[in-house]
């Protein structure tokens, strides 16, 4: 069916399409060419001069093309009003995709999935997915519902690997999680108090391993669609770990050859 079809490549397009807004990452994103950038979209009232100036003329240079919109209509696209400073773009993030779609595609080798339980902080999310994307981790499970937004904090603290990190998008985790099992995915949460080490657990063919939030950590839904309950060894009388430095411990760690 050519319509469906048609409205399938579209949707694809758009799942792969980060807004970020703030003038100083747009111009700092802008000026690596190295990403594809969909459009600019600058409010009607910002002065045309300093880096207003140098945020159109990088678009300008780029091929990017530049969209005028009233405070309302471009607060709506940035989805933060308060802190756009009049200026949105829309960058094509080449591995983000919805979840269902990637769990469509055959594969013949060992998974090793991460999924983020209430990480709301953005410092630790952007460090996550630094780790994740460098690591041995095929995709992230990213929820939209209970995550930091992906805004200028998270760029930052991923050093900008937020772009190309392996994104695997889905409303919420307790849903992605039961589609995971339902293709033979092991699910691994990690908590302190776990009888077994994450590195001694040998992980199945397909594995998902969930960091739960900094404060309360995994929460009930996913704690009871649990298939093993993991911990990292501490000593000297050390509690927890922060749950980015947990993330690479788990990008890094023991795992099937692949």
């Amino acid at each position: 069916m050519p319509d469906q079809a048609h409205y399938a490549d579209k949707k694809s397009f758009f799942d792969r399409m980060l807004t970020i807004y703030g003038r100083k990452p747009v111009l700092e994103t802008l000026q690596d060419r190295s990403l594809a950038c969909h459009a600019l979209h600058l409010a009607e009232s910002n002065r045309e001069a300093g880096i207003v100036a140098d945020i159109r003329q990088q678009a300008q240079k780029n091929g990017v093309p530049i969209k005028i919109h009233s405070r309302e209509a471009l607060a709506r696209i940035s989805k933060n009003g308060k802190q756009d400073q009049g200026v949105a773009l829309d960058v094509l993030c080449p591995s983000f995709q919805q979840l269902p779609h990637y769990l469509s595609e055959p594969t013949q080798k060992p998974q090793r999935l991460l999924a983020l339980d209430g990480i709301n902080n953005p410092q630790n999310l952007g460090m996550i997915l630094r780790s994740a994307a460098a690591g041995d981790i095929d995709g992230i499970i990213l929820p939209q519902k209970g995550t930091a937004a992906l805004g200028p904090l998270v760029i930052k603290a991923s050093a900008g690997t937020l772009y190309r990190a392996p994104l695997l998008l889905h409303a919420a985790l307790p849903e992605a999680l039961k589609l995971c099992q339902n293709k033979g995915a092991q699910i691994c949460i990690l908590e302190a108090d776990a009888p077994l080490s994450l590195f001694y657990h040998r992980a199945e063919a397909f594995c998902v391993y969930v960091l739960g939030n900094e404060t309360d950590g995994v929460s009930a839904q996913v704690k009871a669609l649990a298939d093993a309950s993991l911990s990292i060894p501490m000593r000297n009388g050390v509690e927890s770990l922060n749950v980015a430095v947990t993330a690479s411990l788990i990008a890094y760690g023991p795992h099937l050859e692949r």
